[in-house]
């Protein structure tokens, strides 16, 4: 028949159906008004059962079709009898520590063109796979690095079977390969070890993966590669925040997090190395306290055997009782809670702490001098360390480098370039919004080339009881502020040493004496003047980074919504 003819036949069975189907309904519907009451219940019931049965059905014959699938599937992760390289490829039995490995695994990392004629033996990711015929290209990938990985049939050293194998493995399996490293006639422009490939004759999977919620591919692409998609009149598939951070484990395994975290533990240890050059002694305090340690409701409540207690929102108290101690200067990394109902980009209610105190001779400006040495060291030591880990990230995340110069201004100076800039109307005395400190940054930056900067001298008010009020002006504090990119990364003081002023300030905040009289006690037997800071570890990479959520620069985040996984 004519395409025509065809149309109208396939047309007229349709309407044919529907007018059927309406009839049959209408007719139920006539049948149904003439039963009584329990007639039309037991109708309901019957059509109720034979929906689920046939619901139960299809999921049967789902089921029934996966497991097929599963058998194929089954089939292919082992060598085909007969082959006589069987041996070299397949799914390895299942490593329970059964013996101790004969040879040295090599990092893909490494593998430039210098190895080029050796053999290796690697262990990876399946990144990508493409399998045609009598060849087959993988792409490995580990951690940041990716390589690729060439199988042609040949008879000798890879078979058939060895790339019907290689060609069935799901992304994101952990594979052995072996291989001989060569040198490609071009460069493999789409993986980090350009200059080489590994020719393979042995491969087998350690662990397969399932079916993926999202490709890792998806998840690393660009908003520049997202945009020029976009302009050609594609559509490249996007990971979802949430998706990701419901499946942290396998969001965490692209290029771009890899590196982040990687520059995470770079500052850590960056800040760790500086203070204790400077003289500093890492401690480790309680984190379930009996009272707030800042002062405020913001804190998550706990049962401690009877008694309420909190998580501690910072490790102020106890570093400054360590002061008292003679420790003369502490430093600790560990968690920090705040139970804040803050939906931001900024904000989190677990983060890790940079803190330290120290005690002073005179000044507050001798803790300013140590936390200008310190992010110095860290500025110059990411740049050093961790060029490439940086590069990678820029791939997925581009930000311009971050600007280090030493600049303290008052919060006073502070308030008069913003009034000079569009704000006249500002408090003087009332803290700035996190608009404001966005704009100070972009003022600050145009005026004095620097991305990072401090401001002191805070209104007392907007400061925690602990804080020690400034001499020439009881409505100011030594209190500072510390910020990169127009936010704040840090915020410390000169802590009151003086019993009786500490008492007096926590009365005049609205904490209870007895929840803090330990604390307020530790100053009574002689207290040396001190000061110290609290640094937001996460908020720090997030800044440096430019990178716009803290979700990103925290490994599993805690926010109002989020405590799993």
């Amino acid at each position: 028949l004519a395409p025509r003819q065809l149309f109208w036949q396939g047309a007229s069975r349709r309407l044919w159906s529907v007018l059927n189907s309406t009839m049959a309904t209408a007719e139920d519907e006539k049948q149904m008004s003439s039963l009584s009451l329990e007639e039309k219940e037991k109708r309901k019931e019957e059509k109720k059962a034979a929906k689920e049965a046939e619901k139960a059905a299809k999921a049967a014959k789902q089921a029934e079709l996966a497991a097929q699938r599963g058998q194929k599937q089954a089939v292919m992760t082992q060598p085909e009898e007969g082959d006589p390289l069987k041996d070299k490829y397949g799914d390895a039995p299942m490593v329970q520590s059964s013996k101790v490995a004969s040879r040295p695994y090599t990092d893909i990392g490494q593998i430039d063109a210098s190895w080029a004629g050796k053999e290796v033996l690697c262990r990876a990711r399946v990144h990508n796979v493409r399998g045609k015929g009598k060849s087959c290209f993988l792409v490995l990938r580990h951690r940041t690095a990716t390589i690729q990985v060439i199988l042609f049939v040949n008879d000798t050293t890879v078979t058939r079977g060895m790339v019907k194998y290689a060609s069935q493995l799901t992304r994101e399996s952990i594979v052995d390969i072996e291989g001989l490293v060569t040198v490609p006639e071009s460069p493999i422009a789409s993986c980090s070890q350009s200059e080489v490939e590994i020719q393979c004759h042995g491969i087998k999977a350690i662990s397969r993966a399932a079916v993926l919620p999202f490709e890792i591919t998806d998840a690393a692409h660009s908003e520049a590669e997202i945009k020029a998609a976009a302009e050609k009149g594609e559509l490249l598939v996007t990971v979802g925040q949430d998706n990701r951070l419901n499946n942290r484990f396998l969001d965490l395994r692209t290029p771009a997090n890899q590196a982040i975290f990687k520059i995470q533990s770079g500052v850590c240890q960056l800040f760790k190395d500086c203070l204790l050059a400077q003289g500093f002694q890492e401690i480790h305090t309680p984190k379930i306290i009996a009272g707030s340690s800042e002062g405020g409701s913001a804190v998550f409540k706990v049962d401690y055997m009877g008694t309420e207690a909190c998580l501690a929102q910072s490790p102020q108290l106890y570093k400054q009782m360590a002061i008292c101690a003679d420790f003369n200067r502490v430093f600790e990394v560990g968690p920090v809670f705040r139970a804040e109902n803050s939906w931001t980009h900024r904000h989190l209610c677990e983060f890790m702490g940079l803190d330290f105190e120290m005690a002073i001779h005179q000044h507050y400006f001798e803790v300013l001098d140590v936390v200008e040495n310190l992010f110095e060291t860290v500025f110059l030591g990411l740049a050093e360390k961790h060029a490439k880990d940086m590069a990678v990230v820029a791939e997925q995340y581009p930000f311009e480098k971050a600007v280090f110069k030493r600049l303290r201004l008052t919060f006073a100076e502070a308030i008069k370039i913003l009034q000079e800039n569009g704000y006249p109307d500002i408090d003087p005395m009332d803290d700035l919004s996190t608009e404001l400190e966005r704009s100070l940054g972009k003022l600050i930056k145009q005026k004095y080339d620097t991305d990072f900067y401090i401001i002191h001298r805070y209104p007392l008010g907007v400061r925690p009881f602990y804080t020690m009020p400034c001499a020439d002006d009881p409505k100011l504090s030594n209190s500072f502020d510390v910020f990169i990119r127009g936010e704040e990364i840090i915020s410390g003081a000169q802590r009151i040493h003086n019993a009786e002023l500490l008492e007096e300030r926590a009365k005049a905040c609205g904490i209870p004496i007895p929840s803090v009289q330990a604390y307020i006690d530790s100053f009574k037997y002689g207290a040396p003047p001190h000061g110290g800071v609290g640094v937001g570890l996460e908020r720090v990479v997030m800044l440096y980074l430019g990178l716009d959520n803290i979700r990103k620069t925290s490994m599993f985040p805690r926010d109002p919504k989020r405590i799993m996984p």
